[in-house]
């Protein structure tokens, strides 16, 4: 009786969230074998795998799984490698350091669209953006970002956006580092960069796991910054597996397909969750 009570009060609330998470998953799952597009109302025969073979032999999808690789692979590193940088910078007390502490991590606060917005128009506008007017001054020809490197600008965005992430906690890792071990080694001449790599970088080990592991995963459903600023262009050049989901979904108004390619990036997701937990989740033990 003890035992039961707590869980027939829980029982309620885990089956919604049961059902919120199945529902939609089965659906997508029921559309991708069958023949659904918008345009083309009516009974919804059967298609078996062509839904499968049509995502993966459209012309965008290797260039698209590239894309998304390559995205989230160089956010990660930006990420991970600046925000030690910057934890280290902002670790030691100094005049002013709560403000710049804020200042650092407020950027994340920022919604994905209103992040792409601001780049898109302010930053990397190559008639008024802000970039534009710094090669201006150095006598360059001002670059236009979302038409010659459309991928690199939408790296830029994301990972200006989830800096702040990884400063934040590798700024909270820091605080737990042991001063007197460190006194200790500086006292017995060991140079900044030996307490870096054997003192500092050791500790910051579980951190950068669970850096890697959270954007991993964020990052595989990056949508808006691409959709605001680049609309997957130019051609392929930008596309990665979410966004060429929107576009069978919502420009070829091609459910089944649409669906299909979700239920690739589900395996996809999943793949790297399990890759994370094998290799990078063992720095958590």
């Amino acid at each position: 009786m003890n035992r039961l009570m707590p869980r027939s009060l829980m029982a309620p609330a885990v089956l919604t969230l049961f059902l919120w998470m199945i529902v939609p998953l089965a659906m997508t799952l029921y559309f991708s074998f069958v023949n659904y597009n918008l345009l083309q109302p009516g009974a919804h025969t059967f298609a078996g795998i062509e839904n499968f073979q049509y995502f993966i032999t459209d012309p965008d999808f290797w260039p698209a799984v590239w894309n998304t690789l390559l995205l989230i692979g160089s956010v990660i590193v930006i990420t991970v490698v600046f925000g030690i940088l910057l934890a280290l910078l902002v670790n030691d007390p100094f005049p002013g350091r709560g403000i710049v502490r804020v200042l650092l991590i407020s950027p994340f606060f920022v919604m994905p669209t209103v992040n792409a917005l601001l780049w898109k128009h302010m930053m990397m506008n190559p008639i008024y953006g802000v970039l534009a007017d710094v090669w201006r001054a150095f006598g360059a020809t001002p670059v236009d970002w979302m038409t010659d490197w459309p991928l690199l600008s939408v790296i830029v965005i994301v990972a200006w956006q989830w800096l702040p992430f990884a400063c934040l906690i590798f700024i909270t890792s820091l605080q737990s580092l042991d001063r007197e071990q460190m006194e200790a080694a500086r006292m017995d001449g060991a140079s900044a960069p030996q307490r870096f790599f054997y003192l500092t970088l050791p500790h910051l080990g579980r951190p950068i796991a669970v850096v890697i592991m959270i954007e991993m995963i964020f990052l595989l459903s990056i949508f808006a910054e691409i959709a605001i600023t680049t609309s997957g262009g130019p051609g392929n050049a930008s596309t990665n597996i979410t966004y060429m989901i929107f576009k069978q979904a919502l420009l070829n108004f091609d459910v089944g397909v649409a669906s299909a390619g979700a239920l690739f990036a589900v395996v996809l997701a999943n793949i790297a969750a399990v890759f994370l937990i094998r290799i990078i989740g063992k720095n958590l033990d």
